[in-house]
């Protein structure tokens, strides 16, 4: 039986009862005290500690701003006709911003290809949502499924397409309200002669940033930070030639677009715009019309060279296999270059919309390298088949022999007056079992220094210059003729500035295949050097010049995109070499007494020599490279030639027409006499239509 609970048993149960209650009401307190106190100090952290960059971050919010492309500079020749220019266009940009759904986004892709669709240009291919899409860079395709490539950036609009046609603006803007997220901003493209663009490769060609500065394929320019502050990835850049080397100066400076947006994101004002500030324009020292003519003479020469009229010739049939050619000319008195070509090119308008496929850029490639400055390919459809041409850097052949004789006199290996009798052929070697034959085995009996350029004598070359220059000096033979090949420009950079230059090959120095003696024997007649078009022209300049290398200008001024000077380029003498008068004298007498096709009615005097340079390739395959050089005149030198036409056969007829119609072009505009017969000839074409529009 239970004992029933007491009065006082159950005082201490309600007394303990108590003290649990005010225990929890104190704990419940405590945590609620705990609780007020953080949140007034995270208050006071953000007040006092954090305001003032929270209120930095508010104003960025509240302003946010897209930098808008510089007007890139424009390029003309040297007498102001244009040759690269911006023309002011419409783009339309896509912008990313927060919480975008992506069926939405999808629905514009497909909006936008219909857009295109109906208001396509006769003979412009609109753009597909596919492509679209792309250009969103949102980081997944039309199925909403992940892309590899994620978005590389969130606060720049992307341009989703260039040049908008009238009716693309019209109805875009008229459905302004229906089309989220996108925008029409005015920018300007680059553009060429509609025509025939000209020079193509030395201007060069422009590509998007986000391209140029990628790092497996990029230019390392763009891949320095430093060098780009401020540039943006959907701006084109200078990636080649011309609008590479002067990219700074081109570029201008970004402006930019502000819009007020509220605390989501959206905007809720008018633009405010910064315009940006324009680049500079390069005035360059090509003459177009002389470049037009330059490259239409290797195209028409080419197709000659294929001619039933060439094949039928046996002196000239030996070029039919010939697809491509190169050419420089240089001013003697200015080192500026008059025209640079290389043929054939193709149309750099191919790089304004950018190089879509594969494809596109396979149909350009063989065309892209400027060939007077670096390896460029012939154009045939395997790698295969071009493997069995020579480029564009071929052996020099016998253009190299005026410098030899020089050599030869400079160095007593021969005197003026020395005498060789030449039996067309040359035996040398340990055992004489090597030999070197002149062209066709022709014998020229006894010759001198003189004669010996002339006749273009291999064995003159051979036993005079570069067998004795070895018996003399041994092992540094190699050294002594590398150090004056250049003084000339050859082997050495010509130091146009342009990114791809080539200094050549100075085969003499690493054929470790022969000995030095065979080495100096060959290189003495042009067969152990290639050496760029480029090089050459800049080899017989020097030799106009008596011994002054002059650096190929192809800038002749820069000038505000308002018209104001900012800089003007001079003659440059990069280095210096002396010989007596004789020498030279002697040697330009050789030269005017070369044997050449097209100059028989040509007014002045003039120094050349030509070259047939043979080289094997796809095994044991020789063909004959075409190479000619030449200044007129010869005691006032004005213009310096060099023409290459791989596997045109004997420079005299695959390369010296070409040369002679830049002669002509140049006369006709500038004057090799001083005199420009333009002028006379307007005069008398103005005549004989006055006279014949006056009446009986």
């Amino acid at each position: 039986m239970k004992k029933p609970i007491g009065m006082e048993d159950r005082s201490k149960q309600e007394s303990g009862k108590g003290r649990n209650f005010t225990f929890r009401i104190n704990i419940f307190f405590f945590f609620t005290f705990f609780l007020f106190s953080v949140l007034i100090v995270q208050l006071a952290d953000l007040q006092f500690v954090k305001g003032k960059e929270l209120l930095e971050e508010k104003s960025r919010i509240e302003s946010a701003a897209t930098p808008i492309p510089p007007i890139r500079g424009n390029i003309f020749d040297r007498e102001s006709a244009p040759l690269a220019y911006t023309v002011p266009v419409q783009s339309l940009y896509f912008r990313i911003e927060q919480q975008q759904p992506k069926e939405e986004v999808i629905a514009l892709a497909k909006r936008l290809e219909q857009i295109f669709a109906d208001n396509v240009r006769e003979g412009e291919t609109p753009l597909t949502a596919e492509e679209i899409i792309k250009e969103m860079d949102v980081g997944y395709d039309l199925n909403g499924d992940e892309t590899e490539k994620k978005p590389s950036y969130n606060s720049v609009p992307r341009r989703v397409k260039t040049d908008l046609s009238n009716a693309e603006m019209a109805y875009i803007l008229e459905h302004r309200d229906e089309l989220k997220w996108i925008e029409i901003t005015e920018e300007s493209i680059r553009t060429y002669d509609p025509v025939k663009p000209v020079a193509v490769q030395l201007v060069g060609y422009m590509r998007p940033y986000s391209q140029a500065r990628e790092p497996k394929n990029g230019l390392s320019f763009y891949q320095d930070k430093t060098t780009t502050k401020g540039y943006m990835d959907t701006e084109y850049v200078g990636y080649d030639g011309i609008e590479f080397m002067y990219q700074k100066e081109l570029r201008g400076t970004n402006g930019t677009k502000t819009y007020p947006v509220n605390a989501l994101n959206k905007i809720i004002g008018q633009a405010e715009v910064t315009p940006p500030t324009k680049g500079n324009n390069l005035y360059l020292t090509i003459n177009k019309d002389i470049q037009s003519i330059t490259e239409k003479a290797i195209m028409d020469h080419l197709a000659y060279l294929k001619s039933p009229a060439a094949r039928s010739n046996p002196l000239i049939a030996k070029g039919r296999n010939a697809v491509a050619g190169y050419a420089v000319a240089m001013e003697v008195e200015t080192g500026k270059v008059v025209t640079m070509a290389s043929m054939p090119d193709y149309d750099p308008k191919v790089w304004a919309g950018g190089i879509k496929t594969n494809a596109q850029y396979l149909q350009i490639q063989p065309f892209i390298n400027n060939g007077t400055i670096t390896t460029a390919y012939p154009d045939y459809p395997t790698a295969e088949e071009r493997n069995r041409h020579p480029t564009s850097i071929v052996y020099v052949g016998s253009v190299i022999k005026p410098l030899s004789v020089l050599i030869g006199l400079k160095e007593g290996l021969f005197g003026l007056n020395t005498v060789y009798n030449d039996t067309g052929i040359f035996h040398y070697g340990k055992d004489n079992s090597a030999k070197v034959s002149n062209s066709d085995g022709k014998a020229w009996g006894p010759i001198n220094a003189t004669k010996a350029i002339q006749y273009s004598s291999n064995t003159f070359m051979s036993a005079k210059i570069g067998y004795e220059l070895h018996r003399l000096k041994g092992e540094k033979a190699v050294e002594i003729w590398d150090s004056y090949l250049a003084k000339f420009g050859l082997g050495v950079s010509t130091e146009t500035g342009l990114r791809t230059e080539s200094p050549g090959l100075s085969e003499y120095l690493t054929n470790t295949k022969e000995s030095h003696q065979q080495r100096m024997v060959f290189a003495s007649w042009g067969q152990n050097e290639k050496y760029t078009t480029m090089q050459l022209a800049q080899y017989v300049t020097t030799l106009a010049t008596r011994g002054e290398r002059l650096k190929p200008l192809l800038v002749d001024k820069i000038e505000s995109y308002n018209g104001d000077p900012v800089q003007s380029f001079e003659r440059v003498v990069l280095d210096k070499i002396e010989f007596p008068k004789e020498y030279w004298d002697a040697v330009f007498k050789g030269m005017a007494a070369v044997g050449i096709s097209g100059f028989d009615d040509f007014k002045y005097p003039l120094a050349r020599k030509t070259g047939t340079s043979t080289q094997r390739v796809a095994g044991n395959k020789e063909v004959d490279n075409a190479v000619f050089i030449a200044f007129a005149p010869i005691e006032n030198p004005k213009l310096a030639v060099a023409v290459v036409v791989p596997e045109g056969g004997f420079g005299s007829y695959g390369a010296a027409p070409i040369a002679r119609k830049i002669f002509d072009a140049y006369d006709y505009y500038y004057g090799l006499d001083g005199v420009p017969k333009k002028a006379a000839a307007d005069a008398a074409a103005g005549a004989g239509g006055a006279a014949a529009n006056k009446q009986p």
